[in-house]
């Protein structure tokens, strides 16, 4: 079951794509209307997709995550799927305060997403786990 953003955030994200796809660009209006949407999260995550900082990770089995460097260089994995980032900014912005709808790590991947500017980057299904689960032992 995939969790879904407010339904005012998805059309938004759908707009932007449709946009791009029309015109190669993201005209103001949208832009205001991502800042106006995602707050403080929209000039960073529009940076950090400026600098080409996602990249789409997929294996042969079609399981999908992004990870996101940072303004800082830390690097944070995404899953877009249940709308969820590794950063503690989500954690605290959007679980813990509920004042942020994402983190701009997140919001880049659905940037990035919507302007074809991720990085693509294909992995076996054993790297892709050992990804996903970083803290377990893994032998063989």
């Amino acid at each position: 079951m995939n969790a879904t953003l407010p339904a005012v955030a998805e059309e938004l994200l759908k707009e932007i794509d449709r946009a791009f796809r029309e015109t190669s660009r993201v005209p103001d209006d949208l832009l205001l209307a991502l800042k106006f949407v995602f707050g403080a999260s929209a000039v960073p995550a529009l940076d950090l997709v400026d600098r080409r900082s996602v990249t789409r990770i997929t294996s042969p089995s079609g399981r999908t995550v992004y990870q996101v460097v940072g303004s800082s260089g830390k690097l944070y994995t995404c899953y877009a799927s249940c709308h969820f980032c590794t950063c503690p900014a989500f954690v605290f912005s959007v679980l813990r305060k509920d004042d942020n709808l994402v983190c701009k790590h997140l919001l880049a991947v659905y940037l990035s997403r919507a302007v074809g500017a991720c990085q693509e980057l294909t992995v076996p299904d054993r790297q892709l786990t050992r990804l996903l689960v970083p803290e377990m032992e893994w032998r063989g």
